[in-house]
């Protein structure tokens, strides 16, 4: 006689593996989640980077780990691991920080199983140039195959993706997204940081002269009393200035 059990499936929340690569690819993978997690503010999305995707219920192995992967309809905020037939969506959008030794996965089997589980575009971001010569390329599911996007537009995120090495403190190239609807730029957390820092010595600026305006005019009516002051004694001394 066979007893049925119950036994619970452990999925996993890492393998002790380092999340990176390389501190470039880190850091890019680190910018890449604040930037979209910051655009992705107040929808029903979240960014979830180097964390197990789970794709077949009871199975433990069935799982991949995208450096960077956006899914929406869903509750925002991080989570320990991303079960896909919990959630009820299939991530949009994934990201790989890609290197030579990572190349063959990254262009085969990853590739093919986020076409296989639905995910809409895949890109792939080479910090160093060191095997895509544009660093950064885009694909598209049609049909159920990747299609390159020539554009680096993403459609699902509403964003035009670059390649940018003008950050001064970034240790290599990063992706800069660009809004389709306005063209301006998601800035990076330290572009946050310096443009809150100018507006607030704008601030402080703009205090300061309305301080010294007000000190200034309560001078000048100060000065106006003292003449008022000085000409009542004249008066009172001296007559009428008219007699």
């Amino acid at each position: 006689m066979t007893v049925a059990t119950n036994t619970a499936i452990n999925y996993p929340t890492g393998d002790g593996q380092p999340v990176a690569e390389t501190f470039a690819h880190l850091y890019a993978i680190l910018m890449t989640i604040e930037v979209l997690r910051l655009y992705l503010q107040g929808q029903q999305a979240t960014v979830l980077g180097n964390q197990y995707l789970y794709y077949e219920q009871g199975n433990s192995n069935k799982r991949v780990a995208p450096d960077v992967f956006v899914i929406f309809d869903v509750e925002p905020g991080g989570r320990d691991n991303y079960k896909i037939w919990e959630e009820g969506s299939v991530p949009s959008v994934t990201f790989e920080m890609t290197s030579p030794s990572t190349k063959k996965e990254d262009d085969g089997p990853k590739k093919q199983l986020y076409a296989q589980i639905g995910v809409q575009e895949y890109w792939q971001f080479d910090p160093k140039g060191e095997w895509i010569t544009e660093q950064l390329r885009g694909y598209q599911l049609n049909n159920g195959q990747y299609q390159q996007i020539n554009n680096n537009i993403s459609t699902v995120l509403q964003l035009r993706l670059e390649v940018d090495n003008s950050l001064v403190s970034s240790p290599t190239a990063l992706i800069a997204f660009y809004r389709l609807d306005t063209g301006e730029k998601l800035l990076w957390p330290v572009e946050l940081l310096t443009k809150a820092s100018i507006a607030e010595q704008e601030a402080i600026s703009a205090q300061q002269e309305a301080l010294l305006s007000k000190q200034e005019a309560a001078s000048a009516q100060q000065e106006a009393i003292e003449l008022a002051t000085q000409l009542a004694a004249y008066k009172a001394r001296f007559g009428s200035l008219d007699s």
